[in-house]
């Protein structure tokens, strides 16, 4: 399909998993950036906003390859949820997701000399109603502290909790494979 290098800039096993499931075939980087955004900046624009950040830090080094970013992020009430610092986080963040419907945005950079795409998709996700509990659970067993609003809609949590999605499961993943394809198909 493609015929020149390919680099997933993420360390996130599922957006690999994903990448990998839809037939390309691409090397690993990890950007070097902080994961910060202008405070008075659009929620909306968030993680765009992130992933363009992302492949900035490879432009000076690309020569052929096309560069693939990706930054996700959940949004309860226009407030960004990152990944938890810690357990007491985690657990609060779920709390404040229990019963309730957000969003999962996740932003798309495609960079390579030539040109630079970029590019979002949105998910709503509602949670049941969950106990204190059950959170703990989630929390202590899964270690969900690299993910944004502390979960993995493909973890327990996603199959017991996740009551209706509306949109890509794949985005509430870590990346909207589907529209990474169809525009990977045109460069």
């Amino acid at each position: 399909m493609i015929q020149r290098p390919l680099v997933l800039a993420s360390s996130s096993p599922r957006r690999q998993y994903l990448m990998k499931e839809a037939g390309f075939n691409f090397t690993v980087e990890k950007p070097d950036v902080e994961e910060d955004f202008p405070a008075e900046m659009p929620v909306d624009q968030v993680a765009r906003y992130l992933a363009s950040k992302k492949a900035e830090f490879f432009r000076p080094q690309i020569h052929n390859e096309i560069i693939v970013t990706a930054d996700t992020v959940v949004i309860l009430d226009n407030k960004i949820m990152n990944k938890p610092l810690d357990r007491n986080e985690a657990i609060a963040m779920l709390s404040e997701l229990s019963g309730k419907t957000h969003l999962v945005m996740t932003g798309v950079c495609i960079l390579s000399k030539e040109k630079e795409e970029s590019f979002d998709d949105t998910t709503e996700v509602t949670f049941q109603r969950l106990t204190q509990q059950e959170i703990e659970y989630y929390v202590d067993h899964y270690k969900p502290y690299d993910k944004a609003g502390a979960y993995g809609a493909q973890d327990w949590i996603g199959m017991v909790a996740i009551q209706k999605i509306t949109g890509s499961y794949f985005n509430v993943m870590g990346l909207p494979i589907h529209k990474v394809y169809q525009h990977l198909k045109h460069w």
